[in-house]
């Protein structure tokens, strides 16, 4: 569990820019590492939905389909956890780029 963590905290790393914004093309390949377990990296479908959800905040059709898609195999809790998640990351992301 230690390693699939440390390479989930590289490849999020790796793929932030030094303002914290990613591109949609970013944020949905995050999408998919967290919703396949690509990596080593942790199935987490929260974690998956928040990053599909700012791909498709960023104007990716792919992010707004596969959102939809895990959102079936999710709870109301669970999905609004991921858009609070969400929120919470865009709104700490224009702190650091202010």
């Amino acid at each position: 569990m230690a390693n699939s963590l440390k390479s989930a905290q590289f490849l999020m790393e790796s793929r932030r820019p030094a303002t914290g914004w990613q591109s949609a093309e970013e944020c949905f390949e995050l999408g998919v590492a967290y919703s396949c377990g690509t990596g080593g990296m942790p199935v987490d479908l929260i974690e998956a939905h928040k990053w599909f959800n700012l791909a498709a905040s960023r104007g990716s059709e792919e992010g707004q389909a596969m959102r939809a898609e895990i959102a079936e195999e999710m709870t109301a809790r669970e999905i609004a956890e991921a858009q609070r998640q969400a929120r919470a990351w865009i709104a700490a992301s224009q702190l650091r780029a202010a």
